[in-house]
C-alpha cells in the first residue's frame, strides 16, 4: 500500500514538486497529531505508528522528516517555543514587560495538553539525562534568553541596578508562576493574581544584586 504522504493529499501532483502550502499542511497535521498522542500516551508509550495514524499519513512521512520519536518531538517542541518567543513584549517599562511575560506564560499553558505534556516530560527528564539536556537546549535556554532580554532592557533604562544577578533575576521571572500553572489542582490564575505577582517580582528584582567579590 503506498505511503500517504504530502503527494497523496494532492491528486495529480508529481513527486518532488511539493509546495510550501502542501508541505505546511501535512507538517501541521503531524504536529497536532504528535502533541495529541504525547498528551494521551506519554513519552514512554508514544509510538511513531500512532502519530502517523492520527495525522492520516504513512509512517514513512514521519521518518523522512525525523530519525526517531525523540528527534520528532524535540524538534516540534523547539519550533513551538520559537513561535511563541517573538511575542514577548517590549512595553518600555519593567512592570509592563514582566506582566507581558507572565501573560505569555499563562497563554502557553492554557491548552490542557501542554500541562500534561510538560508534567510528563519533566518527570521523564529526571530519569533520562539525555532528554533533560535536550529539553534544556530546546525549551529552557530560549525562554531564559527571552527573560534575560527583559532584564537587560530594564538595566539599560536604569530601572534595575547594573549589579543585577541575571541568573537569579531570570529565575524570579519563571519560578513563582510555572509550578502553579502546571498543577492541575491549583486555583485558576486571574488578573488580580498576575498584577500582584508582577509587583512581587519587580520588587524582588530590585534586590537581586550580585555580592561583591572578596579577595
Amino acid at each position: 500500500m503506498p505511503d500517504r504522504d504530502d503527494d497523496a493529499l494532492a491528486p495529480g501532483r508529481r513527486r518532488g514538486t511539493r509546495g510550501p502550502t502542501l508541505d505546511g499542511g501535512v507538517s501541521a497535521a503531524i504536529e497536532t497529531a504528535a502533541f495529541d498522542e504525547l498528551a494521551a500516551a506519554g513519552w514512554r508509550r508514544l509510538a511513531m505508528d500512532a502519530v502517523a495514524r492520527r495525522a492520516g499519513v504513512g509512517k514513512a512521512a514521519l521518518y523522512r522528516r525525523w530519525t526517531s520519536k525523540e528527534a520528532m518531538l524535540l524538534d516540534l517542541v523547539a519550533r513551538l517555543v520559537r513561535r511563541a518567543l517573538p511575542d514577548v513584549p517590549d512595553t518600555g517599562t519593567l512592570p509592563g514587560d514582566v506582566r507581558g511575560f507572565l501573560d505569555l506564560t499563562v497563554a502557553q499553558t492554557s491548552d490542557p495538553r501542554v500541562v500534561r505534556i510538560a508534567a510528563d516530560l519533566l518527570g521523564e527528564s529526571v530519569r533520562n539525562p539525555a532528554l533533560a539536556e535536550s529539553l534544556r537546549v530546546a525549551v529552557l535556554a530560549p525562554r531564559r534568553e527571552a527573560g534575560e532580554a527583559i532584564l537587560r532592557r530594564a538595566v539599560d533604562r536604569g530601572e534595575l541596578p547594573a549589579a543585577l544577578d541575571r541568573d537569579l533575576g531570570t529565575d524570579l521571572l519563571f519560578a513563582p508562576l510555572l509550578p502553579r500553572l502546571l498543577n492541575p489542582g491549583a486555583p485558576p490564575v486571574d488578573a488580580t493574581y498576575l498584577d500582584t505577582l508582577t509587583a512581587v517580582i519587580v520588587t524582588g528584582l530590585t534586590a537581586a544584586t550580585r555580592s561583591p567579590t572578596v579577595g
